[in-house]
């Protein structure tokens, strides 16, 4: 097979996925088990077009049999629950020779797809899943349970609705799906560069303004984007030549670069796809996940901003020429923002109507595509601005392939943890070994997060924690959405820690430097991220609830940590000594972590009395 054919079959693979997810968030959704089976049977053929196992080798012919198989496969196994769709739905069907042989080639396509697009680690913990169901009943002490044969498993994995077609697999291919397809045409619509420009002018002007530009920039396109990884690479390619050529050191500017784009999976409203499959999980409305994510979202940016300036104005760092920054008359021009407050439109009007969410983002794509052609009408001829759309479809498409991918494995898995309950013997582990004690369970928790986080996506990291580790912190009468929220962002913070900080790599392979220097960067610019988590657990308010007085002293906590810990990563001078400044920014931090409903004021009287007792002493001797 040519290149250009295999051009031809991506691109139209591509685009069908991108109709379909269009079709069924205009429609409606088929029956559950067919729109699972159907979206995955297409993002799998999609996947196996674009990841062709030995491209550019000579043993390609044998790489090609391998995928029409894997993929015929993948095509029987879909086919076949669609047209037993009615049996397996009313009754419990017993496993056949040929349900068994489907359910192996389907779980293999799925993992080997899953190896080629984000690695071995995913595939392995998945294989290791369903190892310990099949022969958990071999293993000593706690772990061990009664054992399962191969056609109980098959029938949990294959033959209803728990298994690969369970909750995530839907979620993806619903409501996640329908947010791509938005994304996508969102970018393609001219956001793309919009989101750009408006980064370039706000920030830009500041001290350290490249860093603030990658900030926002990378912020804004992670707001839609479903991981961080992705976000670095599109975003990195602009952000981290702009700060290099402007004098910044190489690994910070990747650090930069990193940390910016991992913060768009912890802000609202897609957060890495996780939003949606948090909603599922906990079983409250979308809108529930989205307000309690605000606030930690804020202080992140916040953090790294604070950081950013602190740095820039200890080492002086350039900010961006004026004759480079776009002009606001060009950045609020209508054919930009027409799109953008249009496709947000449309999303709050369907969910204000009640409409699910997949509607309410078809509704969005409906403002977007309106005011796309209504704007650009007379500037682009009608093929250029099909071609636009057709662009944004395939873009969907092919976005669609490793969350389908990744969710599709991480219910095998979910549902094997289940169905030999290993979450909960963890749990349980968990919370006898920290004694009951809300804190030491949340440390234990926070570190292994990091520990399973490494390597993964971040929808998939975030079900792995959440299916063994969440249910320790409610077990110690941690709310569940504080509890779900915790263990996200410390999965999701792992691409930034080190051993196995994959955004870091990429932005250092982009900035051409070591990424050791700059996870180091990337660790301090990211270090309030550490800590909200635990500020979840203390402060009711950082999820906007328990009242105004709550929510107010959630907000002084969480500002004087920004302030705070930041400075001292740095050095910020404050009072011109440095021993004194390192004392009071720890007494600030010890004040804003207390869980006392005065002590976050005092913590910012502190700052802020130690920062205007600096300028009068820098005034008194200037």
């Amino acid at each position: 097979m040519g290149l250009a054919q295999l051009q031809t079959i991506q691109k139209g693979l591509a685009i069908l996925v991108g109709v379909f997810v269009f079709y069924t968030a205009a429609t409606g959704p088929f029956e559950g088990l067919i729109q699972r089976a159907l979206f995955l049977a297409l993002v799998t053929a999609l996947g196996f077009a674009l990841y062709p196992l030995g491209a550019g080798k000579g043993w390609r012919p044998v790489g090609l049999a391998i995928d029409l198989a894997l993929c015929a496969v993948v095509l029987a196994a879909c086919g076949y629950v669609v047209w037993h769709y009615d049996e397996i739905m009313t009754s419990l069907p017993w496993a056949t020779a040929l349900d068994k042989a489907l359910t192996v080639g389907l779980v293999l396509a799925v993992l080997e797809l899953g190896r080629r697009t984000v690695g071995l680690i995913f595939p392995v913990l998945v294989l290791a899943g369903i190892g310990y169901a099949l022969f958990g009943n071999l293993l000593p002490g706690p772990l061990r349970h009664r054992g399962f044969d191969t056609a109980f498993v098959t029938e949990t994995i294959f033959l209803g609705d728990l298994g690969i077609w369970g909750m995530l697999t839907g979620v993806a291919a619903t409501v996640i799906a329908a947010f791509v397809l938005f994304g996508a045409l969102l970018l393609h619509s001219g956001g793309g560069q919009a989101f750009m420009d408006l980064a370039m002018r706000l920030g830009g002007r500041q001290p350290g303004g490249a860093a603030k530009i990658a900030t926002i920039a990378s912020g804004l396109f992670g707001m839609i984007s479903g991981s961080a990884v992705a976000n670095v690479a599109t975003t990195g390619n602009f952000t981290i030549p702009m700060m290099i050529r402007l004098g910044y050191p190489r690994p910070f500017a990747a650090a930069v670069e990193a940390v910016a784009s991992t913060g768009g999976q912890i802000a609202p409203p897609i957060m890495g796809a996780a939003a949606f499959v948090m909603a599922e999980i906990l079983g409250v409305p979308y809108t529930t996940i989205i307000l309690g994510a605000i606030v930690p979202a804020v202080l992140f940016y916040a953090s790294v901003f604070v950081t950013v300036h602190f740095v820039a104005i200890k080492r002086g760092l350039a900010i961006v020429p004026e004759d480079e920054l776009p002009a606001w008359k060009a950045i609020l021009a209508p054919r930009r923002v027409a799109p953008i407050l249009c496709a947000l439109g449309g999303l709050g009007i369907g969910i204000w109507l009640g409409r699910s969410i997949a509607t309410a983002a078809f509704y969005g794509v409906v403002g977007l595509l309106i005011a796309f052609v209504v704007t650009e009408a007379g500037r682009l001829s009608p093929r250029q601005m099909v071609a636009k759309i057709v662009d944004g479809l395939e873009d969907a498409g092919k976005g669609l392939v490793i969350i389908g991918v990744l969710l599709a494995g991480a219910q095998i898995l979910v549902s094997m943890i289940n169905l030999t309950g290993i979450g909960v013997t963890l749990s349980s582990l968990i919370v006898s070994m920290a004694g009951d004690s809300v804190p030491l369970v949340a440390l234990i928790v926070g570190l292994v997060c990091l520990i399973m986080g490494m390597g993964l996506p971040t929808t998939a990291a975030y079900v792995l924690v959440a299916a063994v580790l969440a249910p320790a912190m409610t077990a110690v009468g941690v709310d569940p959405l504080a509890a779900h929220l915790f263990v996200f962002y410390f999965a999701t913070i792992s691409v930034i820690t080190p051993p196995v900080c994959v955004a870091v790599f990429v932005g250092s392979g982009i900035a051409g430097t070591n990424w050791l220097p700059a996870a180091g960067h990337a660790v301090r610019l990211g270090a309030v991220t550490y800590l909200v988590p635990f500020l979840l657990l203390l402060y009711p308010g950082m999820l906007l609830q328990g009242g105004p007085l709550a929510i107010a002293d959630a907000l002084m906590g969480g500002a004087a940590l920004v302030l705070a810990v930041p400075a001292l990563l740095v050095g910020a001078a404050l009072t011109g000594s440095r021993l004194l400044d390192t004392a009071i920014l720890l007494v600030v931090i010890g004040l804003a972590i207390w869980p006392n409903p005065v002590t976050p004021l005092l913590a910012l009287a502190l700052l802020i009395g130690a920062f205007k007792l600096g300028q009068r002493q820098k005034g008194a001797i200037a």
